[in-house]
């Protein structure tokens, strides 16, 4: 069971070097004990998330902060593939991403996105939405149990 306020597994989909950088300054930042685990495509999230190939013993992550424009497989072929199997449906996905455009949002919505966030440009604004999500996810909500 994952408790507030306990670390958790965080999954994040991302392929520019720079935002995952971000994204480590930002916990690293934060004292954030939460485990980062990182991938680079869709392919290998799809991979991760079922636990296939090099990923046959990753961790059910407990929040899934997801970037839409990926190679192989996009954010909102994951997403749809986390929302259609049992297992993984119950994971928060936090869209997190450069695009603002209002389809994009609404899209992601659609298929049951928990939240979208636009990743800021400013370093000091990302660490800070980065706070956020994690103060909201880790010490706000109670997380589903570990599956």
């Amino acid at each position: 069971m994952t408790i507030p306020g306990h670390p958790i597994d965080i999954l994040l989909v991302e392929d520019d070097p720079g935002d995952e950088l971000m994204t480590r300054e930002a916990f690293e930042d934060n004292k954030i004990g939460n485990t980062l685990h990182v991938v680079r495509d869709g392919q290998q999230a799809l991979d991760f998330l079922f636990r296939e190939g090099e990923y046959a013993d990753a961790p059910r992550p407990d929040l899934i902060l997801l970037d839409l424009n990926l190679p192989k497989y996009d954010g909102r072929q994951i997403l749809e593939k986390i929302r259609a199997d049992d297992e993984l449906t119950a994971i928060p996905v936090v869209i997190l991403t450069t695009s603002a455009a209002e389809e994009g949002i609404l899209r992601s919505y659609q298929l049951h996105a928990d939240a979208y966030v636009t990743k800021p440009v400013d370093l000091e604004q990302f660490v800070a939405a980065i706070r956020q999500i994690d103060d909201f996810f880790v010490h706000v909500v109670r997380l589903p149990p570990r599956g």
